[in-house]
């Protein structure tokens, strides 16, 4: 079995490695995310940020190392046998997951959106169902939407019905594979400060990002990617103003202008 993550720790990465043929995107990751962080992931596109994301819920299955989430063994190269064992949809419910398009389901209602995986997957009553997502739809700003259709919705609210449904599952983790790279501009800011709240409510987040200041802001721990590896990691203060390496000096200098 791969060993049981520490209790403070939400997420446990070994050696993680991850190929298609003969190209490899990661190649060997060593990672571990506290219950409560909030983490940022940078780099250039390419860099295997969001491979790195869909790892940790099975979305890809990694080519080699290991991963712990929430405690339990994910994915073991060594113990392969134990990974038939993993309940895929039962980690995908403690591990929420937003990402750059919506994935909304488009003939159905925003509150139809919000319950569709508790009723399925948890198999709540419907009530109990409808209550929790009219709170989520309050929290994210969008109860006078709640029987609308995408189609009728901004990007902007579309993402944000995005991360009610996936809170819906009451997830310990949430995953953003750069929530906001599909919106336009002036729909950014209610994004990010619904993402804000989750942060200082103490959500334990791993947010894919292209948007600096926010990662300056809000992450306790910058992690910065390039060509598969981990090259530099550090609070925001440390590798903002004073960059080790040359790779993320150039980095930021044609991010910030």
């Amino acid at each position: 079995m791969v060993e049981t993550a520490i209790k403070t720790q939400a997420i446990q990465i070994k050696e993680l490695r991850k190929s298609y043929g003969a190209q490899e995107i990661l190649t060997g990751i060593d990672l571990n995310i506290n219950y409560g962080e909030v983490v940022c992931v940078i780099g250039p596109s390419g860099s295997g940020k969001s491979t790195l994301l869909r790892c940790l819920n099975l979305l890809e299955v990694p080519s080699g190392g290991t991963i712990s989430v929430d405690g339990e063994a994910v994915f073991s190269q060594q113990n392969k046998s134990d990974n038939k064992k993993i309940n895929i949809q039962e980690i995908r419910s403690r591990v929420g997951m937003v990402f750059q398009q919506f994935n909304l389901w488009p003939h159905k209602t925003v509150l139809n959106n919000v319950i569709e995986a508790p009723l399925l997957v948890r198999k709540q009553e419907k009530a109990q169902a409808v209550e929790k997502a009219e709170v989520l739809l309050r929290k994210v700003g969008l109860s006078d939407k709640r029987s609308s259709y995408p189609s009728s919705l901004s990007g902007g609210q579309q993402q944000r019905v995005a991360i009610a449904r996936a809170l819906a599952m009451d997830p310990k983790i949430m995953l953003f594979d750069e929530p906001t790279s599909a919106l336009d501009p002036e729909l950014v800011g209610d994004v990010l400060k619904v993402m804000k709240d989750l942060a200082s409510e103490g959500m334990t987040m791993v947010v894919v990002t292209h948007e600096m200041g926010f990662a300056r802001d809000v992450a306790d721990r910058i992690i910065f990617m390039d060509q598969g590896v981990i090259v530099e990691e550090g609070a925001p203060s440390e590798l903002f103003s004073n960059p080790k390496s040359a790779r993320l000096r150039q980095f930021l200098a044609s991010v910030l202008d």
